[in-house]
């Protein structure tokens, strides 16, 4: 495993298992079986509603708690100062840990400003290690970033070789990217892709493992999910190998500068999120 250091100095594994959709007895066993696998970032959020599992795998682990990186996201309805401090308690309790190692916000909608003091405070509290942004676009993240007393440490965000961020990262300074759907769940014909094939087998590796390299050879965190056991081997099997210079660039061609989703800035997008705060 290869590690970042955060603007503040905290240790973060650079490859992690993300747990969106794992519910129930067989979501916390595939979180087991990541954990087995030596994943040691966990990937959660409030909106998943599943970070009781999350917090009992770490505990069914056998493994120290501060062995792992946990993060979590507050949603929407954290939107304000009193709500976001409500629920920084909600996640601590449902995690079963009395800190969170990286707690961001999941969306730039409603009052993150007041959500944002909330988490500084829990960070000088000891309640949390690292804080930060999900899915914030460069005019969102420049608008609180530049004025915020603790520095965001991290911004998750769509990044896949068809959408690298290179726009946004200008704009970083020494805030980290995390990446979500690093295979841009296989849009585009992305296990397909000649580059990532053909990049690929000269390390005797797949294309998603190429793909994989790629961003953490850039400094990007991901956070691959998978049910399959041996999927999330693959994905983890990624630090015996190395990029060339021609090779990046080949793969950094591949980017079209486009989201593959949707886009946090549409109008319908908005309005969606917010009926639901």
């Amino acid at each position: 495993m290869e590690y970042l250091a955060l603007n503040n100095g905290v240790r973060m594994p650079l490859a992690g298992f993300g747990t969106w959709t794992l519910r129930g007895e067989t979501g916390k066993r595939c979180i087991l079986d990541a954990l087995e696998t030596g994943y040691r970032l966990l990937d959660t959020a409030q909106m998943y509603e599943n970070e009781d599992i999350v917090g009992a795998a770490v505990r069914e682990s056998g493994l120290a708690r501060h062995e792992i990186f946990l993060t979590t996201k507050l949603f929407e309805p954290s939107a304000s100062y009193e709500n976001a401090k409500h629920d920084i308690e909600k996640s601590l309790s449902a995690l079963g840990t009395d800190y969170i190692d990286l707690l961001l916000i999941h969306q730039p909608f409603g009052d993150y400003y007041g959500s944002y003091r909330a988490m500084e405070e829990a960070y000088k509290d000891g309640k949390v290690r690292a804080i930060g942004f999900s899915n914030f676009y460069p005019d969102r993240f420049l608008d609180i970033a530049h004025f915020a007393e603790v520095k965001p440490a991290i911004n998750q965000m769509e990044t896949h070789v068809f959408q690298q961020q290179k726009q946004l990262r200008n704009y970083l300074g020494d805030t980290r990217l995390m990446s979500w759907g690093p295979f841009a769940e296989g849009r585009n014909n992305f296990f397909s892709t000649p580059e990532l094939v053909s990049i690929g087998a000269a390390h005797n590796k797949t294309a998603a493992q190429t793909a994989l390299r790629f961003l953490v050879q850039s400094g990007v965190v991901i956070i691959p999910k998978s049910v399959h056991e041996e999927r999330m081997k693959e994905n983890f099997d990624i630090f015996d190998f190395t990029l060339t210079d021609d090779e990046m660039k080949r793969i950094e061609a591949l980017d079209t500068g486009k989201s593959l989703f949707f886009s946090h800035h549409d109008p319908e997008t908005v309005k969606w999120f917010m009926s639901i705060v």
